[in-house]
């Protein structure tokens, strides 16, 4: 078998791994700051926000620094780093004796980040050009995948066995992944050394469109930016749809998952579909519909038709994220791809940072209805500001 397919296995095994790590802890940070001492309503929402948070802020400051070190030492490295510092640092959580303890650490784990990131580089610049759509999108599945696995492997195990053994577990996971990375991915190293690195804006003026990169920054961070800011609202909107049900956890445990299934299954097909169509005319497809669906969801009457809105939504999610990353590979070089994906994982965070704080302001002034309406409006004006971008490419394929 091609070392670049072997790399794709490989590599997917250790996305799905690092999307099942983190799926299965996030869920059960505020039962676990409660189980730490912190048991006021007020103290407890406090805390969860800022453990919760910590590690993306964190990573948003140095994801740029590792994607510097990523051209310059090779993308193997960064993800030996990342999954081994997440399988040390998760397994000392599930050691924390309070609350203090924890947020440090998780604040440390921000230090770990970028598996997946670098992942997608690594195969980006190892497969063939005709073929990253198609590579890319089967890559995201791995991530998608470990995502709708790790709630329900996290439920069992924190029912059954305890809140920490979930950390235990999931740092024994990671060094799983680490193995795989450490024996099964092999890497054809373009390194740049210190002297030969471009600093600061020589790294945008190497390239043929920045307007471009930065307007593909901008949708990665609106892409997390929009699925983050229904999160907090979800589950209290289906309790408002559904009333007094007795299976509410389900229900809303179901249509929060019910994304990941469609993308799962659109994601290689789409990609493949971009290297013959043009990635571009995909991702502009995928946010159009993106707006389209977030309008409905604001008049829907009943869970059902949420749960279907949400699966046709996870369709254009299979699509979004690989066409962004693919674009990025295409219109950067070798020399500064590290960096480029480092800059991309900042506001890939930052997004997750900004979006639960802008959906639960905007529930609490307006409504639950008025989120998916506010979350349309900022799609909208990415999409048209994406448009501006890939409207200057040439050639007008937008490939």
């Amino acid at each position: 078998m091609e070392a670049w397919k072997v790399n794709i296995i490989s590599v997917w095994l250790g996305c799905f791994f690092t999307g099942l790590a983190m799926s299965q802890i996030l869920p059960f940070l505020p039962l676990y700051v409660e189980q730490l001492g912190v048991h006021s309503h007020e103290a407890l929402s406090i805390w969860s926000g800022l453990v919760f948070s910590a590690t993306f802020l964190i990573s948003s400051v140095v994801s740029p620094l590792w994607g510097s070190l990523a051209d310059r030492k090779g993308r193997k490295l960064m993800l030996l780093r990342a999954s081994l510092g997440m399988a040390v640092v998760i397994a000392l959580q599930g050691f924390a004796q309070n609350v203090y303890q924890l947020f440090l650490l998780r604040a440390l784990m921000g230090l770990t980040s970028g598996y997946i990131p670098n992942a997608m580089a690594l195969v980006a610049s190892q497969v063939p050009r005709d073929k990253s759509g198609w590579a890319l999108g089967t890559l995201s599945t791995g991530q998608v995948a470990g995502v709708i696995v790790g709630p329900l492997l996290g439920g069992f195990m924190a029912d059954h066995l305890g809140l920490r053994t979930v950390f235990l577990v999931t740092a024994l996971l990671m060094f799983v992944s680490f193995l795989i990375t450490l024996f099964l991915i092999k890497e054809k190293v373009v390194t740049v050394t210190k002297a030969n690195m471009l600093k600061g804006r020589a790294v945008f003026e190497t390239l043929p469109y920045p307007t471009l990169i930065f307007s593909l920054f901008i949708t990665t961070m609106m892409i997390q930016l929009t699925n983050s800011s229904i999160s907090p609202i979800l589950t209290l909107f289906i309790k408002d749809l559904a009333g007094n049900n007795g299976n509410l956890a389900f229900i809303s445990g179901a249509i929060a998952a019910v994304p990941g299934v469609s993308a799962l299954i659109a994601a290689p097909r789409l990609g493949q579909l971009g290297d013959r169509i043009g990635t571009g005319r995909i991702l502009m497809t995928a946010m159009i519909g993106s707006i389209l669906l977030f309008c409905i969801m604001a008049f829907v009457q009943t869970p059902l038709q949420l749960g279907i809105l949400r699966f046709l939504l996870g369709f254009a999610d299979g699509a979004l994220m690989p066409a962004v990353q693919t674009l990025l590979v295409k219109y950067s070089s070798e020399r500064v791809t590290g960096r480029i994906f480092g800059y991309n994982q900042s506001f890939m965070y930052m997004g997750n940072v900004v979006g639960p704080l802008i959906g639960s302001s905007v529930s609490a002034v307006l409504g639950f209805r008025w989120v998916f309406v506010f979350t349309a409006l900022m799609v909208f004006i990415n999409t048209m500001q994406l448009w501006s971008g890939l409207h200057k490419v040439s050639p007008p394929d937008k490939s």
